[in-house]
C-alpha cells in the first residue's frame, strides 16, 4: 500500500471514529429522554398528530405504527411521482412516471434503499426530488433509527411489555439527529461547490464555443441526507461521480464520512442504552474487522488491475476503468467499501468496471445482510440478530442455554432470528433465478458470461439488502425488474424489522439473571471472533455457489487471458 494512500485512509478513519463516538453517546441521551431542548417543538408535533407521547407501546403496536406510517408515505410518494407533471417546481416539464417505475422508486425510498432505475436529472422534477425523495430520505432513515432504539430498550428492560413509542422515537431521530447534521453538512457542501437552486439548468460555453445546458437543482440538501441517512440515491444519474454532486477532494471526504458516521455511532449508542459500554465496543469491533477485511480486499484487487492490460498501462495505476482520476483507486475503493458496508448505495466510481474480485467483495458486503455497520439503525439490529444466532451455536457446542445481557435466549428468539436468514436467499437467489427463467435476466445485462450473471445478481443483492448501488451495465427499468426488485426491497426491509421487534418485545419481559461462572462473556475477543466467523460462514454457505459462477469464474478467466 502506497504511503499516500495509507495517510488518506488513516485520516478518514480518525475523523470517522472521532465523530461517531460523541454522536453515539448523544443519540443514547436522545432516545433515553435525557435531552429535551426541543421539547416544545416535539409537543407541538404530537398535539397536531394526536400522539400520546407518554404511552409506551407493545412490540406489536410499535410495528403496526411503523407499518402504517410507511404505508402512508408510500401512497403520498407514489402520487407525487405519478402526477409530477401536475405539480409545481417542474421547470423542465417532466411527465409523470409510469406505474411500474413509480412503484419501484416509491418502494425504494420508503425502505431506505434508494435504488434508481431512472436518471434523476432527466426524469424527476425539483418538487419530486425535494418533497418526495428528500422527505423520504429523512423518514426512512428515522424509521430505522427508531427500530434500533426500541430493540436496545427491549434488551435492557426488566419484565415490562413496552419497548418505547414509535412516533416519539421517529420524531426525535429526525429533530435531534438527522435534521441538525443534514443542515450543517448541506451548508458545508454548498461552500465546496455543490449546487442548491430551484433552477432547472444553467448555460455554459464549451472550449469549442458551443452552448451547453447543465442540469442543476436542489442538490446539496438531497446529498446531505442521502449520505447521513444511508439512503444513497443521487440527484444526478452518475451519483457522487458527478462533478457537481462531488466537486473536489473535500466534498469527497465529507460525504464519505456522512455515509458512515451515524451507523458507526450506533454501537456506542447501544452500549450506553444497555448500561454496558463493553457490549457496544464488541459490536463495533466485529463490524470494524469485517470492514477492514473488505476494504483491503477491494483495494488490493483494484490496485492489482486488469491482468489483460499488464505492460500496457502504468503498473502502479491499478484498475482505473470507471473511476474518476481525481479520486484514484484508494478513494474509489474506500467509497465502494463504505457504501456497500453501510447500506448506502451511493457511488463515486462505477462498480460494474471494478475487477471481478473487487466487485465481488462489494456484493458480499451486502449479501451478509446489513451487518458491516449497515443502514442507520437497521445495521445494528441486523448485527444483533447474528449475535443471537452466534450465541445459539455457542450454546450448542457447550451444552448451555444461550444468554445475552443476562437474559435467556429461548426457542422463540432463535426461531425468529433464524427466519431472517432466509431473507437474502429468497430475495437474491430465488428472484434472480426467476428473472433468468423468464428471460428478462439475459435481456437486461450488458455483458455475456459470468460478468452478466454478476450484473443480475448484484441488482437483487442490492435491492434485498436495501443498498441501492448497481452494476451500471444492468438495465433495470423494465416492468419485471421494477416489480420484483420492489418486492425484494420490501422483503429485505420488513423481513428483518418485524422479527427483530418481536425479539425485543420478548426479551423485554424477561428477568435479568446475574452472570455466573458458566456465562459466556459477550464483550471479549473470543466472542468477537466467533461472531465474525459465524457471519462469514453463513454468508459463504449461502452465496458461494453463485459467486463461483459469477465473479470468481470471471477472475479465473481473466487470469487465463479471456474477458467478457
Amino acid at each position: 500500500m502506497m504511503f499516500s494512500d495509507l495517510i488518506q485512509i488513516l485520516i478518514y478513519a480518525a475523523l470517522l471514529v472521532g465523530l461517531a463516538v460523541p454522536i453515539g453517546l448523544y443519540m443514547a441521551r436522545v432516545y433515553s429522554g435525557e435531552l429535551n431542548f426541543l421539547r416544545p417543538l416535539e409537543r407541538g408535533i404530537f398535539a397536531v398528530a394526536g400522539i400520546k407521547s407518554d404511552q409506551g407501546q407493545h412490540w406489536s403496536a410499535y410495528a403496526l405504527s411503523l407499518l402504517a406510517f410507511n404505508a402512508a408515505g408510500f401512497l403520498l410518494l407514489f402520487l407525487i411521482l405519478k402526477f409530477q407533471d401536475l405539480l409545481p417546481f417542474n421547470p423542465a416539464g417532466f411527465p409523470g412516471l409510469p406505474a411500474d417505475l413509480a412503484f419501484n422508486t416509491t418502494v425504494s425510498y420508503i425502505t431506505n434503499t434508494n435504488w434508481q432505475s431512472y436518471g434523476g436529472e432527466s426524469t424527476l422534477s425539483n418538487f419530486s426530488q425535494m418533497a418526495g425523495l428528500t422527505t423520504q430520505n429523512f423518514l426512512s432513515a428515522a424509521t430505522g433509527m427508531a427500530v434500533a432504539a426500541a430493540v436496545a430498550r427491549g434488551l435492557a428492560a426488566r419484565q415490562i411489555k413496552a419497548i418505547g413509542n414509535f412516533w416519539v422515537d421517529m420524531v426525535r431521530s429526525t429533530l435531534y439527529v438527522l435534521l441538525p447534521l443534514a443542515i450543517i453538512l448541506a451548508i458545508v457542501l454548498v461552500w465546496t461547490g455543490v449546487p442548491q437552486t430551484l433552477d432547472a439548468s444553467v448555460s455554459a460555453t464549451t472550449l469549442e464555443g458551443a452552448n451547453q445546458s447543465i442540469s442543476v437543482g436542489p442538490v446539496a440538501s438531497q446529498l446531505a441526507i442521502k449520505q447521513l441517512g444511508t439512503n444513497g440515491g443521487g440527484f444526478f444519474n452518475a451519483n457522487s461521480a458527478h462533478p457537481l454532486e462531488n466537486p473536489n477532494a473535500l466534498s469527497n471526504l465529507l460525504t464519505m464520512i456522512g455515509i458512515f458516521v451515524v451507523s458507526v455511532a450506533f454501537p456506542f449508542t447501544f452500549g450506553r442504552m444497555v448500561n454496558d459500554k463493553r457490549q457496544g465496543r464488541a459490536l463495533f469491533a466485529a463490524m470494524g474487522v469485517m470492514l477492514v477485511l473488505g476494504f483491503v480486499g477491494i483495494y488490493t484487487a483494484e490496485k492489482a488491475g486488469n491482468p489483460l492490460l499488464a505492460g500496457i498501462v502504468q503498473a502502479d495505476a491499478g484498475n482505473m476503468e470507471g473511476k474518476e482520476v481525481r479520486f484514484g483507486v484508494v478513494n474509489s475503493a474506500l467509497w465502494a467499501e463504505a457504501t456497500t458496508a453501510a447500506s448506502n448505495g451511493s457511488v463515486n466510481a462505477m462498480h460494474d468496471s471494478f475487477t471481478p474480485l473487487g466487485g465481488m467483495i462489494a456484493m458480499v458486503n451486502m449479501a451478509l445482510g446489513e451487518v458491516v455497520f449497515g443502514g442507520v439503525g437497521v445495521g445494528l439490529t441486523g448485527m444483533l440478530l447474528m449475535v443471537i444466532i452466534t450465541l445459539f451455536l455457542a450454546g450448542l457446542m457447550v451444552g448451555r442455554t444461550p444468554e445475552y445481557l443476562g437474559k435467556k435466549i429461548e426457542a422463540r428468539e432463535v426461531k425468529l432470528a433464524a427466519l431472517t436468514l432466509m431473507i437474502m436467499p429468497l430475495g437474491v437467489l430465488v428472484f434472480s433465478a426467476l428473472a433468468i427463467l423468464v428471460g428478462t435476466g439475459q435481456s437486461s445485462v450488458q455483458d455475456a458470461g459470468p460478468h452478466g450473471l454478476s450484473e443480475l445478481v448484484y441488482a437483487y443483492v442490492s435491492a434485498t439488502a436495501n443498498n441501492g448501488s448497481a452494476f451500471a451495465g444492468f438495465t433495470a427499468n423494465v416492468t419485471w425488474h421494477n416489480t420484483f426488485l420492489g418486492i425484494a426491497m420490501l422483503i429485505g426491509r420488513y423481513g428483518y424489522i418485524i422479527p427483530v421487534l418481536a425479539i425485543a418485545g420478548s426479551m423485554a419481559t424477561k428477568k435479568i439473571a446475574p452472570a455466573s461462572a458458566g456465562t459466556f462473556p459477550t464483550h471479549g475477543a473470543l466472542f468477537v471472533g466467533l461472531l465474525v466467523a459465524s457471519i462469514l460462514i453463513v454468508g459463504a454457505l449461502t452465496f458461494l455457489p453463485v459467486l463461483a459462477l459469477g465473479p470468481i469464474a470471471e477472475q479465473v478467466s481473466l487470469a487465463a487471458g479471456q474477458s467478457f
